[in-house]
């Protein structure tokens, strides 16, 4: 009994990474595209952000103070929520939109489930699908209308300008540009139009250690054979290279299916997960009436993470295995 070792309650492995630290990293990684988005887009741009992001917190902090909540060390994931509900926004939406999609995808999706770690779906990606709905006709112009203040590419807007998405001009079989696909100098939300962008800001996450690679590889490359087998252009190598850089693929693969709350914990369940991502949003460009179909995608495979993961849990050892029988 001399030998007895006292030890605390589990979990025994301590780490010095934090909430508030990830939150932040992930801000940084997000940087990239919306100041592309804002030099694309303009002053509007801008505004249409700092709005959305300013409805998450003061949502945030209005309902603890109704429910009387008491709230821990500040962990900025509503400023994460915000930035990536403006960027999902086009530029050109009056800014009351932001604030109803902050407050819906704070209050509704958030909040009442529990706060941060209980919600069932990405809570940005639910207040974009729910201003879609209510507003679908202003979630779908990218009109920059006479007078607005909206800059495209340093010139400002005078008469007005309409600018079709890369992925309606495809699903219109229009020409496109898989160059300026890339960069980004085409229309569309603010944070999506530039790859490279979001590229650069996923690989600062993954050399972070924020994310692991096994959800957005696994998305992506389910998303190209689904493409390759079913979207008529064969083994086209310009068409699946502009499917996979337009619309909202890229940000949605690293910054939104990658949501610590909303994806599973399991390895295989991850590659699962991002395989379902990847048939779901195929269906939804190929099959669908629509050019996009990453959102819906993402928040229907997040209702699916609690199946996913249960089939998924790795068995302790010695359970569930066939038993010897002595003959």
């Amino acid at each position: 009994m001399k030998a007895l070792y006292h030890v605390s309650a589990s979990p025994h492995v301590r780490s010095n990474t934090t909430t508030a630290g990830i939150m932040r990293d992930v801000v940084i990684a997000l940087t990239p595209a919306c100041l592309f988005g804002i030099w694309q887009f303009g002053f509007r741009a801008f505004l249409v952000l700092l709005v959305s992001v300013a409805t998450c917190v003061a949502s945030e902090y209005l309902f603890y103070r109704v429910v009387k909540r008491q709230k821990g060390s500040y962990e900025c994931s509503a400023v994460v929520t915000g930035l990536l509900l403006g960027m999902n926004l086009p530029a050109s939406v009056p800014l009351w939109m932001p604030v109803i999609g902050g407050v819906f995808a704070i209050i509704v999706v958030k909040e009442l489930y529990g706060g941060l770690g209980q919600n069932f779906m990405n809570p940005a990606l639910a207040g974009r699908c729910f201003l879609l709905v209510c507003f679908a006709s202003r979630m779908a112009s990218f009109t920059v209308e006479k007078g607005s203040g909206v800059f495209l590419n340093g010139a400002a807007a005078v008469d007005g300008i309409s600018s079709a998405t890369p992925l309606a001009l495809i699903k219109e079989g229009a020409e496109y540009s898989l160059s300026d696909m890339f960069f980004g100098f085409t229309g569309g939300v603010i944070g999506e139009t530039s790859t490279l962008m979001i590229l650069i800001g996923a690989a600062y996450m993954v050399v972070r250690g924020v994310i692991s690679l096994r959800i957005p590889l696994a998305y992506l490359g389910s998303f190209a054979v689904f493409m390759l087998l079913f979207g008529g252009h064969g083994a086209d190598a310009s068409y699946l290279a502009a499917q996979l850089c337009g619309g909202g693929l890229m940000l949605g693969a690293f910054f939104m299916a990658t949501d610590y709350v909303t994806s599973p914990v399991t390895p295989v369940g991850r590659i699962v997960f991002g395989i379902c991502l990847g048939v779901l949003t195929g269906i939804f460009r190929v099959f669908g009436s629509g050019a996009e179909g990453v959102s819906y995608a993402i928040i229907f495979c997040n209702l699916l993470v609690p199946l996913i993961e249960k089939i998924t849990m790795p068995r302790a050892f010695g359970k569930g295995g066939k038993q010897y029988v002595r003959k």
